[in-house]
Formats: C-alpha cells, structure tokens, sequence
C-alpha cells in the first residue's frame, strides 16, 4: 500500500514543505529513505521503527520505501520523523492517513514515542500557511511559537501514540496558543557610563540612525559597557519585525521560543570563523550578523579578530543581506544590524600617546592589520575615548537609558515619515541622500572636510547621513552647519 503526508526541512531560515510517501509491499524486511536525506534524516529509521514498537503499533516486516520530494532538495534534520512514522502506518493500513489531508506533521520521535521539539516551527507553520494547508501538528514544546503564524491552525501533540486517534478519523492534537509577548525591563542602563560624554552622544546618534559604531580607547575607558547598554536605548521591535526576529531565532535554536520586543545582541568571541559570522557551512546555516539582524552586534576586541572574518563583513554592512553561494544552490540572508565595536590602539591598550606604552611601531601597524581601510570606511562613527578620572567615576549618573530612548524613538519616527516605515538614515540611498536639506554653511564645512581628510566618496556620503540623524534628535528639518559639524568629528580618531 501506499500512503502520504506533508512535513517541512529547513533551508536556511526559510522552511520547504515536503511530500512524504512511503510504499510497504511483500520482499524481504527492508527500511530505506530516498530524496537526499541527510545523516540525520537517514537515522531517522532507527528512531520511526522503535517509536512505532513501544507505542503498541505493530512494525510491519516487509518491504519500505520512503520517498521525500522533491527530490533534489536536500533534506536535514529530524522534523520529518513525525510525518514519516505516519505515512508508514498508513501504507501498513494501521492508521486512515485520509484523515490527515490538508495538515501537516512536524516532531522528532524520542525511542519511546515523545515527540521533541524542532528548529524552525514558526517558519514551517507560515509555510503551511502559503501551500494552502488547513493545519500543522506540531510538539508541545513548539506550539507557542508556531502559533505566532496567523491564518492557520496549529495543534500540538506529546506522544506519537496519540496519532492512534486517526483510527476513528479523527485528527489528535490539542490547539496552541502563542506565548504573550515578552518585554524586558532590566536592561543595563546607560546611566552607568561616566565621564565619557563624547562616547553618550555617539551612542545616541548610532541608536537613533542604525550607524556603525567603532570604539577606540585603553582598557577600562568604557568601551564594552557603553556597547553593552545600546540596546536599552533602541526602540522596541513592533508588528512584523517582532515575528522577523522570532523566526530567526527559531530557525537557529535560538532563546526560548517567547517573542520579545527587545532587539537582539549578539557578541560573538574573536574567535569566530568568517562563516560562523557571516554564515555558511554544510548545509548553509545562518551566523551572527542574521541573528542579529534588527538589533545589535557588538565584536569587542576587533583587532583579535581573524581578518577573513571582518572582510566577510562589508557586503552586509552596505546592503544589510549576505548571500551564501554553495554548489547546490544560493541563499540570501536578511542582516540588517547596527555594529559596535570596541578596539584597543596598540598590543598592550594604553597607545602610543601614554609614556608607558611600549608597543614599537612594526607591532602596533601589526596589531592594526586585520582593520583594513575598506572596512573603517563602511563605520560610520568612530570614537576615541580616555580613561576616565577618578572624579568622574565618583560623579552624578548621567542620563537614563529611558530619557535617551525617548529621544531616539521621536528620530526615527521622522526617519520613517521620510524614508519609508521602519527604515533610518544609515538605510539612505544615493537619491534619498541627495534630496536631504542641507544649508549653505553645513555643505561648506562637509566640502572643506573632504579636501582636508581626502574623503571617499562613501565616507562623504555616510557623513551627510550622520549628519541628518544629527538634525533629526535636534527636531530640525534641515542640515545645519553644528549638526554638520558633529558629524564631521564624529569620524576622527582622536580621543576627547
């Protein structure tokens, strides 16, 4: 006999329905799986055959082939094993399999039955929804999260055992409920960041515009502190940026499964391959800078980190997409993050300035190699800071992440009436950048920086975008020449 059902694999972040359709027929006993299973996939005979024998259901001992289509998609992951034990007991004629028409199944099955969870319920639950399907089964522990997908009905199930319901043609599962959103309220707070007014307001203006932001300074200047609170002065992800978020993580085993309206961070060690960062591997997985995509990503100790790795960067920061090219195919990865960075000036912190610092010229241009001027360019801001005094680190806290973020939330209000729903003035196009306001002495004090620093042409055009997020905390409509101005230092190195 032969028997059907639906499930999904994972391409990347997005989820592939896939037709499973086993045959049993008289020959010698034989389980095979066709359609490019992967290691995991293939294993998933050991598991269907020992679900079926210790939930009470007999093995049939005859001739099985599963065929997972299409078939030239490769598959990966246990969320089939579900699917697959269901179309076996069909085409044994243990279960009516007719009853499951229009749903579709997703779990791995422990030996004994339980279905686990899987990665990706979300984004199998919204493609359930676009092939038409009247529902997905799922596991219990995903059914809050592939319950965020609307417009289809998601039951979930704990034990295979419970599929014994299809017998009277029924359809077993209870129906998920999505987890209430999540807001986080304890948040570091930028309060905590002393003595370094320069770095606040570039924190400011990185938030409100979604500008890269590169720290440079000795140890314990507040580097990693400041980049740490950025978050807690971010806007709160709303509508489908929520569910773009939840769908990364899902897909990427990432969090808990509760949808936040926090934005994400992501600080990955300098150890990071360039394919862990930026994504790839075998299947292409997603990296860091997809989980961070709204949000943050913050890579401390810049100069450790492997040159490869940070080249791989400057795609994602102009375009806020990476593509993943392999032999069996091409993925393009939403990244669209803000970066922070924070970055020593020499070997031993304390830079050529301190008379302490005896890092030599040949090791400090070492130490520097792995940022290449390309990759400088690409950050908008870049910000030397001090060692705070003493002084300060006894004086007044400065202002609330709450207070900051109020500030931030009116700017990208007026990015979003001007450039489109969501979108910041780092995001600006060539066009969108030229028809920005800017008085007669603003320009003039940008033409006389380019002559003076040699600007790039990406750099000019990057400053002007700094310079509207400028304007757009101060509530003006027009560049001026004090907006202009702190843009233009905000590209200096120097520290104030």
């Amino acid at each position: 006999m032969l028997a059907e059902t639906t499930s999904f694999t994972l391409d990347g972040i997005a989820a592939r329905m896939i037709r499973v359709e086993v045959d049993v027929h008289r020959g010698l006993p034989n389980f095979q799986i066709v359609g490019l299973p992967d290691a995991a996939v293939r294993e998933a005979r050991e598991r269907v055959r020992a679900a079926i024998v210790n939930c009470g259901f007999d093995f049939p001992l005859q001739r099985i082939t599963a065929s997972l289509a299409p078939a030239d998609l490769r598959k990966a992951g246990p969320a089939m094993d579900l699917a697959l034990a269901g179309a076996l007991l069909g085409a044994a004629g243990e279960l009516k399999t007719e009853a499951l028409a229009g749903w579709s199944l997703v779990g791995e099955l422990a030996l004994d039955g339980s279905v686990r969870p899987v990665r990706g319920a979300l984004a199998m639950a919204e493609e359930a929804r676009r092939e038409g399907r009247r529902g997905v089964i799922v596991p219990v522990a995903n059914g809050s999260e592939a319950a965020l997908a609307e417009g289809i009905t998601v039951l979930t199930i704990e034990n295979f055992a419970e599929l014994a319901s299809l017998k009277n043609g029924e359809v077993p599962g209870k129906v998920a409920r999505p987890t209430p959103l999540s807001v986080e309220t304890d948040l570091p707070d930028l309060a905590d960041l002393r003595g370094q007014g320069h770095l606040r307001a570039a924190v400011e203006v990185a938030a409100a515009g979604g500008h890269g932001l590169l720290i440079i300074g000795p140890p314990g200047a507040g580097k990693s502190l400041a980049a740490r609170r950025l978050p807690s002065v971010l806007p709160p992800l709303e509508g489908d940026e929520i569910l773009e978020v939840a769908r990364i993580a899902g897909a990427c085993g990432v969090g808990d499964a509760v949808p936040s309206s926090v934005r994400p961070f992501r600080a990955p060690h300098h150890t990071v391959s360039a394919a862990g960062l930026v994504g790839g591997g075998s299947p292409p997985r997603p990296g860091e800078i997809t989980l961070a995509h709204r949000g943050v990503l913050f890579l401390d100790e810049l100069c450790e980190f492997g040159r490869s790795s940070l080249e791989a960067l400057r795609e994602p920061l102009e375009t806020g997409s990476v593509n993943i090219s392999r032999a069996r195919g091409r993925q393009t990865l939403p990244s669209r993050f803000t970066l922070v960075a924070a970055a020593n000036p020499c070997p031993c912190g304390r830079g050529e300035d301190d008379p302490r610092c005896r890092c030599s010229e040949a090791s400090a241009r070492r130490y520097r190699a792995a940022l290449s001027g390309a990759l400088i360019d690409r950050i908008d801001l870049v910000v030397g800071v001090t060692q705070p005094s003493a002084r300060d680190l006894a004086g007044p806290a400065g202002e609330s992440s709450e207070e900051v973020r109020k500030r931030v939330v009116l700017a990208r209000k007026l990015m979003s009436e001007r450039l489109g729903q969501g979108r910041t003035n780092s995001e600006a196009g060539p066009d969108e950048v030229a028809d920005f306001r800017v008085t007669a002495a603003a320009a003039g004090l940008l033409a006389e920086a380019h002559r003076s620093w040699q600007l790039s042409g990406r750099a000019h055009g990057r400053i002007l975008r700094v310079a509207r997020t400028v304007a757009d905390l101060a509530g003006s409509s027009t560049i001026g020449e004090e907006h202009m101005a702190t843009a233009i230092q905000f590209r200096r190195r120097t520290a104030e």
